[in-house]
């Protein structure tokens, strides 16, 4: 019986883990795929503090993992398959097997959502692409389009100027979400141009993508943009059907908690992106993973 364990390595959960160790906890991690999560999509983080210069988001996943294990937390690949609660305790049924725990801190993140559009999903991995980072250098000297109009979005398309002709931005409000000052960049580069107050209707093609067939949502008029990839910003989904409803959530899975970051049963806090919140930043994921690692250590202290 550990005292916790952690599911998800992104930075709420590395910062769980190294408060975890510095708190001198009996902890696991365990995380499905690399530490990190959806950070790494992105190739840099500008507005993390005390980096002015901004840092390679690897970089500051390898920082985070090497404090957590210097603390004495060693991080597993497993992929959870279900929580169950027994008595006061949980259960984490994984990939190789079940462990036991007196608390949970769930820090498993979010995926993007998908734009469910005719093409979207015959031509994913053929034009359509969630990750500028990821798939960038395929689209060397082609037209590219870049649907969304909040930070991520906005980030990735000003990554993809390096390697696209032309980058147009298509979302469908008259003003981006995004931060100011990336708001500011974007509309100085020469590349970058911008579709508003439209939505996508279709990705067009035969075998690769062609073209999107986009509708503006005042006129209702109806055009078809070329280009050769399209790269999707529309949200986030978070990764919590593994829960089946043991917690109490939003309408879109988000998990609800209180400010310590408690969330509907004893024992079990939730931080990070698939937690339900205003802000999704790296910086608000490790002040709540710190959060998280001190609500659970209070729990076990007042349990003992």
């Amino acid at each position: 019986m550990h005292d916790l364990i952690i599911i998800g390595a992104g930075p709420a959960g590395l910062t769980a883990a190294l408060y975890a160790g510095r708190f001198r906890m009996d902890t696991l991690v365990f995380e499905s795929l690399s530490a990190g999560g959806q950070i790494l999509l992105s190739p840099s983080i500008d507005n993390y503090p005390g980096f002015p210069e901004g840092l390679s988001t690897d970089e500051l996943i390898s920082r985070f993992k090497k404090q957590a294990e210097e603390a004495g937390i060693a991080i597993e690949s497993k992929e959870v398959l279900t929580v169950e609660q027994i008595s006061d305790n949980f259960k984490v049924m994984t990939s190789e097997g079940n462990f036991e725990a007196k608390s949970l801190i769930i820090a498993t993140g979010a995926m993007p959502k998908r734009l469910d559009v005719k093409g979207e999903q015959k031509f994913t991995g053929r034009g359509v692409s969630y990750c500028g980072t990821c798939d960038g250098p395929l689209f060397r000297n082609k037209e590219i389009v870049v649907i969304g109009g909040g930070d991520r979005a906005i980030e990735d398309a000003l990554f993809l100027t390096g390697y696209a002709s032309k980058v147009s931005i298509i979302h469908r409000r008259n003003e981006l979400r995004a931060s100011g000052i990336l708001v500011e960049k974007a509309k100085r580069d020469p590349k970058i141009h911008f579709i508003l107050e439209s939505i996508v209707e279709e990705i067009l093609g035969i075998d690769k993508v062609e073209a999107v067939r986009i509708k503006n949502v005042k006129t209702n008029a109806q055009t078809d943009v070329s280009c050769q990839g399209v790269f999707i910003f529309v949200g986030i989904k978070p990764n919590t059907d593994f829960l089946k409803n043991l917690l109490d959530s939003d309408d879109f899975g988000f998990i609800i908690t209180d400010q310590e970051m408690r969330a509907s049963k004893a024992g079990v806090f939730a931080c990070g992106d698939c937690r339900k919140k205003s802000l999704y930043q790296v910086v608000t994921a490790c002040g709540e993973g710190a959060a998280a690692a001190d609500s659970a250590y209070k729990y076990i202290i007042n349990k003992r």
